[in-house]
């Protein structure tokens, strides 16, 4: 099955996320919709930058939203050379079977510089919708 890849370019940093449902962890009866997604950030730019915070806006099939930020990413806060790229998977849990998600990551170039990197607005959406 096609699952579409997101992309978006801000500050020479390259965030892609890819978007997964987990049909085996959802549970339909429960109102419980677990989907992965899968994120590769490149710095396509000349400094090195550091990952230091992370803002999410989650929002359900009834567009209520809900806003999550915290620390780094999944326990870290990466270094990303010039060229180089640091990738994660994490999950986000709805009550229903489509979603979306949006949001930034706050990174520290080498020259002390604060950027605010977009990550793209991409859909979480059940495959057994289709």
């Amino acid at each position: 099955m096609y699952q579409p890849t997101f992309i978006e370019v801000s500050h020479d940093i390259s965030v892609q996320v890819k978007p997964v449902y987990l049909e085996e962890e959802s549970n339909a009866v429960a109102n419980k919709h677990v989907f992965a997604y899968f994120i590769t950030i490149k710095n396509l730019g000349s400094r090195t930058v550091q990952l230091l915070t992370r803002h999410w806006e989650i929002e359900n099939a009834s567009g209520k939203t809900h806003e999550v930020d915290g620390e780094g990413v999944i326990g870290q806060k990466p270094t990303i050379e010039p060229g180089g790229e640091h990738t994660y998977n994490s999950f986000c849990v709805l009550k229903s079977f489509r979603g979306s998600m949006k949001g930034f990551y706050t990174m520290q170039a080498d020259d002390g510089k604060q950027l605010k990197v977009r990550i793209p607005k991409f859909r979480l959406v059940s495959h057994v919708l289709n």
